[in-house]
């Protein structure tokens, strides 16, 4: 895996499933990461080739649930994303999936209650002993490639401080949310606070936030100095921002979203989730397709 001049799709709960991350990929996007998955879950996880989609799933073990869904397509491009607050639970969770991605990422940023409560997401942030201890554990058993994406600290030198120590673990990469635990989504990311980061690291740095059409990619890099950049909220609205061509009009990029997410058989909450995003961003939920959307309780009633 390669982490330099790279347009990268962030994270996101629920909409960072197989056909979207496929959909981004055709667009543009060199780099996918997948949802967010607690090792809780996934240690509890079996491995499964669905010859009928030619896939492989990672499916919870007593039920039909498929918690990770990847396929060859996407091997040398999808990153596994894990929410772990220990190290030996998250290394049986990466060995599960390590084989079938392009890489093992881990939470550090998610401000989440529910993944903070557990330890997870950013309240690793605040634990260097434990994130040297989970990055370094991963790293001497794996041989795919190890990074981890965090948040920006309270100040600017706290935050460099921790990634000078993320880099000692000796990682390829690492990604920066350019906004602190209190922040909200609206509030401006500070990029600033992310060339801090850059200029202090030698590995590179991928930078996130604020990124919303195809020309921010080059604005944001050039602000920071950044390698690689990742966009969130951008690209969920509209994953074709990784298009050099320009955004195709959002109802294309929405049929064209729910024609793979029944192609590939995806969750349909994932499904209701993500386009339920698209349509809030674009219209109204509270117009005939948002309500229609909220009902729908089958891909086919999706169609």
């Amino acid at each position: 895996m390669e982490y330099c001049n790279k347009m990268v799709l962030a994270p996101m709960v629920r909409a960072g499933t197989l056909p979207f991350r496929l959909l981004a990929a055709e667009y543009g996007a060199d780099i996918t990461y997948g949802e967010e998955i607690i090792d809780h879950k996934f240690v509890n996880c079996q491995r499964v080739i669905n010859e009928s989609l030619g896939t492989t799933d990672f499916v919870e073990r007593g039920t039909d649930s498929v918690v990770f869904r990847t396929c060859p397509q996407e091997k040398d491009k999808v990153v596994f994303q894990i929410g772990t607050s220990d190290a030996v639970r998250a290394l049986k969770a990466a060995e599960i999936v390590c084989n079938d991605v392009a890489a093992i990422d881990i939470n550090m940023g998610c401000p989440k209650a529910f993944s903070v409560s557990g330890g997870m997401g950013s309240a690793l942030l605040s634990k260097p002993e434990l994130i040297h201890d989970i990055l370094t554990t991963l790293r001497r058993n794996l041989n795919t490639p190890v990074t981890c994406k965090i948040r920006l600290l309270n100040t600017s030198q706290d935050t460099v401080e921790l990634a000078r120590r993320i880099e000692k673990c000796g990682v390829p990469a690492l990604a920066v949310h350019g906004r602190k635990v209190k922040d909200r989504p609206r509030d401006p990311a500070k990029w600033d606070e992310i060339a801090d980061v850059v200029s202090a690291l030698s590995i590179p740095v991928i930078a996130n936030g604020n990124v919303f059409e195809y020309e921010d990619f080059k604005r944001i890099k050039d602000a920071t100095g950044a390698t690689s950049v990742m966009a969130a909220r951008g690209a969920l609205w509209n994953a074709s921002i990784f298009s050099a061509k320009g955004k195709v009009p959002w109802e294309d990029f929405k049929r064209e979203y729910v024609r793979k997410t029944i192609l590939w058989d995806n969750d349909i909450k994932s499904t209701k989730t993500t386009l339920r995003e698209i349509i809030m961003h674009y219209i109204c939920l509270e117009g005939t397709e948002g309500k229609g959307v909220i009902k729908c309780g089958s891909s086919a009633d999706v169609a």
